[in-house]
């Protein structure tokens, strides 16, 4: 989810790349869950994390928005986040000793916290949220290592690719004319992107890839 905020106010100042070191250690959350708890609808989910989750929980979209997954408007397009429930607001995967069940295909942005992404010039550089964990005396990371993701540069080259699209689609949402046409649009991005299964034992970018040909192609 894109936020507009003074950097100077949330981070650290610095910018980070992948090979850079952090302060984003917390030792496993040491059975803290606090980053997993009132949360709202701000855990947005990418397609690859739709990937990650019909495989690792062996479930189909359809199965995850009936129990853990729920849909928003986002400036004007369908998205998917995770639900947060019960008194406490937490995560649906969020199990009774305060520990990720699905930690291992956790989504993009659980993997990313505290850091976040500062988008420009078509790509982005991580930065450290100094507010948001309530972990103290973290330690020393390296990017790749805390983000835990398999070829990171790819990761890192789709995560541009879908937040530009997704960017490009948005403001055309909010051309004057427009409405209607992007309506339908949001329906086809939707099931395009996420409703419509991938072959969790193929990989994930050559799908999303040809998926992402095909919408630019419908949309001209």
């Amino acid at each position: 989810m894109e936020r507009r905020v003074n950097m100077e106010e949330i981070s650290d100042g610095k910018r980070y790349t992948g090979n850079d070191l952090v302060r984003a250690d917390c030792h496993d959350c040491e059975g803290c869950s606090a980053c997993c708890r009132g949360m709202g609808n701000t855990i947005q989910l990418d397609p690859m994390d739709i990937y990650r989750l019909t495989k690792g929980l062996s479930m189909t979209f359809e199965q995850l928005l009936a129990s853990a997954v729920e849909l928003q408007v986002v400036d004007g397009l369908i998205l998917p986040n995770l639900k947060m429930t019960g008194e406490t607001m937490a995560c649906s995967f969020l199990n009774e000793e305060g520990r990720c069940s699905i930690h291992p295909f956790r989504p993009g942005i659980c993997r990313l916290f505290p850091l976040g992404r500062i988008y420009e010039n078509g790509t982005f550089q991580y930065f450290l949220q100094t507010g948001e964990c309530r972990k103290q005396n973290r330690t020393k990371i390296k990017v790749s290592k805390w983000i835990d993701t398999p070829e990171l540069p790819v990761y890192e080259r789709y995560i541009s690719d879908w937040h530009y699209f997704v960017k490009d689609l948005q403001n055309r949402a909010r051309t004057p004319g427009q409405e209607a046409l992007m309506r339908t649009f949001s329906l086809y991005v939707l099931q395009a992107f996420y409703a419509a299964a991938y072959e969790t034992r193929e990989p994930f970018y050559p799908q999303f890839y040809a998926r992402m040909e095909e919408a630019k192609r419908r949309l001209g």
